[in-house]
This record gives C-alpha cells, structure tokens and sequence, in this order.
C-alpha cells in the first residue's frame, strides 16, 4: 500500500473509464471531467469497464504517479453514479484495492454472549 498523508483525500471516480489512458488521458479527465486539479496531492481511482482493473492517479514529491491493478477472480465494488466522484477514507481505498466491499463491511466474528 502506498503511504499517504493524513491530509490526503481519495476521490474514486465514478462511471467507467478507458483503461488504456495513461498519465496524460487520465489528469486530462480529473481536469475536464472532475474539474479538479490533478497536481493537488490527492488520489484518483479509476475503474475500466469489466471492473477488475483499477488505476490510481496520484501527485506526489515532484512526480505523477500511476498505479494498477487487476484482480484474477471478482471485480472491484463500484458506485452506482455514472458521473461525478466519491470521497473514501484511507481505510475504504485499502478495502477497495484488496477487493472488500467498502461500502459495508462485515466483521468475520462478533461475541454473542458476555461469559
């Protein structure tokens, strides 16, 4: 996972986006699309069409990063919207990259009697 700070927000974009954009494609659709600026510091996570890959637009040190992923088996839990963004804590893009649904997380075991 890659360190973010605290005061870093995580925008998911929302609807489906061209997986072959690179750098370049993907700020120029957090600008026009998002109008949003995508040298401010925050995170961008796109989703393609089949939603099992996801990319991550990211400025950071002096330095536009791009990550992906792709998960073998299942998709990535996506938003309704077909336009627009969605805020995610740090802890529901960590969900969100291990493929847990983020919108509702379940806990494996709660105590169902106190002893």
């Amino acid at each position: 996972m890659i360190a973010l700070a605290g005061s870093t927000r995580v925008w998911l974009v929302a609807g489906i986006t061209d997986m072959r954009k690179g750098f370049d494609g993907l700020a120029a659709l957090v600008s026009t699309a998002l109008q949003d600026d995508p040298y401010s510091g925050h995170v961008f996570v796109f989703r393609g069409k089949r939603g099992d890959r996801i990319k991550l637009l990211w400025y950071a040190d002096e330095a536009l990063c791009l990550f992906a992923k792709r998960l073998e088996r299942g998709r990535f839990v996506w938003p309704q919207a077909t336009s627009g963004r969605v805020h995610l804590t740090q802890a529901q893009l960590s969900m969100l990259l291990e493929g847990i649904d983020w919108r509702a997380p379940q806990r494996s075991w709660r105590p169902q009697h106190a002893a």
